[in-house]
């Protein structure tokens, strides 16, 4: 993506099913979750790069003892900071305690971080400060083992405030208007519910307190309390936690916005976000490893039982297309023939837009993730050219020479590495009030392999901003002096803002939406504007199944190759001399590349929960009023 937007965090959870003393044995080491944990996280740093949490706790401590261990960091680069501290801490135990070296027993006791039930998160920001109190997990701590909660999670609620409120009513007191205190508060509230309940009905039975605890473990009903703790969540997330105790579960919404998958044989249970990590990290084949059904979780008692439950009834499946496009690795299996699948799909456009004309044409891409596509892309042009081909040498009713026919054949796709991206100048931006100045040296170019005759198309996973484009990209193409360039997004126009976990929170921002209003005002149709303000205002006060996204009404005055044309100026500045030409998926064919995973409401304003609706209205509220602050 040329564009930097801060997008979806990554979790893993680890359950080992059996005592430390068997990974040692057959592993070689009681570290086993913790070393796996290292992998799993580093296998999803693409998901995460502000900050990252790791937390573990020990089954069957006496008390008195350490049985929770957790550590964050900010830091440039987070994971390896979390764990060379952890590694720190071990090999300082070792050194000072030899004996520890080969009794499980003793690690376990005096070692922090080793331990049964293990939560990771990596963290990219999309609402708050970056401070390591901002990073995942967060605890909530109790005397009373089982009231100890551990959350961490990938994603956003759209009803914070409504969220906020309730707890409130309850008579909590949140120490601050966030999802992530609201939903932790929430789940804490009915587990303590729970736990109290428990206790009571086990001494009416004629338990004493010392004998309840062991006993609340194994009959705490955990679905129920999520049930009762997501009942009001709008929104798209995939929630994990550990109790005190030793439970854990991982929740999905309902309309499976957010990423879930899980693995389970007699040695582990595993979740993550993404399905290759589980592969890769447990060398598992990709049959094996699970979706989480949307509204369901997956529960791990102490006791090591595991269960799917529902918590909530699914919704029509709305899973983000933008995992499928950009957010996951490109090694899953589906993922990798998807995004190919979407640049086949362009091509027609493509075609049509250079006239046909393969042989003054080079291909390249934007590094590095809209490269699958781009294989796809030449795939196609390959097809193309074969079939090209094929006419030729049939036209020629077999009196072709064997130059000629040597000639017909050795035409072939023009391919060239032409934007190199500078990775140490892409980490350094991070302020917008930089950004324009340091981002046009954000790529480099190649020279000497495009002619004035030639044609350069390029493709880019997805457009957002426009800014790298602009103020980088465009530019440098242009100084190769080709007569055309054409831009070619495998994902649709981006026209509305998320608001379940990517940080695309002001309509604004997007040069979709830019394009839009600089068509209403050529055709003297700006007075619309205003019209769909007030309808947004208006609704303000409705019930968020009430509330509809009218921003739609204004681009629906156009068509999207009438967009498409003028985000191509937009992209461009009086410098440059080439012809730009943008070309974007179209929403039809992106359900086609991608069907299982339909939720495309930042191109379509189709939001699959009710306050989607609200976030768009107040996202164009504040556009219109100028007021430079996010919708949510």
């Amino acid at each position: 993506m040329s564009d930097a937007i801060k997008h979806e965090c990554g979790i893993a959870l680890i359950r080992l099913l059996k005592p430390l003393e068997f990974y040692k044995e057959k592993y070689g080491s009681a570290f086993y979750g913790v070393n796996k944990m290292y992998l799993m996280m580093e296998k999803q740093h693409n998901r995460g790069q502000d900050g990252a949490g790791f937390a573990s706790i020990k089954l069957d401590t006496a008390p008195g003892e350490r049985y929770i261990s957790r550590v964050r960091s900010i830091a440039q680069q987070p994971i390896q900071d979390i764990f060379a501290q952890i590694n720190e801490r071990i090999n300082r135990e070792f050194t000072e305690h030899p004996e520890y070296t080969d009794d499980v027993a003793l690690q376990k006791k005096n070692i922090p971080y080793i331990g049964e039930v293990l939560l990771g998160h990596v963290r990219y920001g999309t609402f708050g400060k970056n401070s390591v109190e901002n990073v995942h997990p967060f605890l909530r701590q109790n005397n009373w083992m089982h009231r100890n909660l551990i959350v961490a999670g990938n994603f956003n609620m759209t009803n914070v405030n409504e969220l906020f409120e309730g707890l409130v009513k309850i008579g909590q007191h949140p120490k601050e208007k966030a999802d992530t205190v609201t939903i932790m508060e929430k789940i804490g509230h009915f587990l303590d519910d729970a736990v109290a309940k428990k206790y009571k009905q086990l001494k009416r039975e004629g338990f004493n307190k010392n004998e309840c605890s062991p006993l609340i473990a194994d009959r705490l009903n955990v679905a129920k309390i999520l049930k009762r703790s997501a009942k009001d969540w709008d929104g798209g997330y995939a929630i994990a936690g550990l109790l005190g105790h030793g439970d854990s579960f991982v929740l999905r919404d309902p309309s499976g916005i957010r990423p879930a998958y899980y693995y389970q044989d007699d040695e582990i249970v595993v979740v993550a976000s993404e399905r290759p990590v589980i592969q890769t990290v447990f060398n598992v084949n990709f049959e094996d490893v699970k979706e989480l059904t949307p509204g369901h979780a997956i529960i791990t008692k102490k006791s090591g039982e595991t269960t799917i439950k529902k918590i909530l009834a699914p919704l029509e499946r709305k899973a983000c297309s933008f995992e499928r496009i950009y957010f996951s690795r490109g090694s899953d299996a589906e993922i990798y023939q998807e995004r190919k699948k979407l640049g086949k799909l362009l091509m027609p456009k493509v075609l049509e837009a250079i006239n046909f004309d393969t042989k003054n044409t080079v291909f390249s891409y934007i590094p590095n993730t809209a490269e699958t596509s781009f294989f796809g892309m030449i795939e196609t042009v390959e097809d193309h050219l074969n079939k090209k081909k094929t006419e030729a040498i049939l036209d020629g009713n077999g009196e072709l020479s064997a130059e000629r026919v040597t000639q017909i054949l050795s035409e072939r796709p023009r391919i060239e590495k032409i934007a190199i991206k500078d990775v140490k100048l892409r980490t350094f931006i991070t302020e917008d009030s930089t950004r324009d100045d340091l981002v046009a040296h954000v790529y480099d170019v190649t020279y000497g392999v495009i002619k004035p005759t030639d044609n350069l198309v390029i493709i880019d996973d997805s457009i957002v901003r426009g800014t790298t484009l602009k103020m980088s990209i465009i530019k440098m193409m242009d100084r190769l002096h080709p007569k055309k360039i054409v831009v070619v997004s495998s994902a649709p126009q981006i026209r509305y803002p998320d608001c379940y976990g990517i940080d695309m929170a002001k309509l604004e921002d997007l040069i979709a939406f830019r394009a839009m209003l600089e068509l209403l005002k050529e055709n003297n149709k700006y007075h619309l504007v205003e019209e769909v303000y007030k309808k947004c205002i208006e609704q303000v006060q409705l019930e968020d199944k009430d509330v509809r996204n009218f921003v739609k009404e204004l681009y629906n005055q156009f068509s999207a190759e009438q967009i498409s044309d003028k985000i191509a100026e937009l992209i461009c500045d009086s410098s440059v001399k080439s012809e730009v030409k943008a070309i974007f998926q179209t929403i039809e064919n992106l359900h086609l590349a991608c069907p299982k995973n339909l939720g495309d409401w930042y191109f379509t304003g189709n939001y699959p929960t009710a306050g989607g609706n609200r976030v768009v209205n107040r996202a164009f509220i504040n556009f219109y009023e100028g007021n430079n602050r996010r919708a949510y």
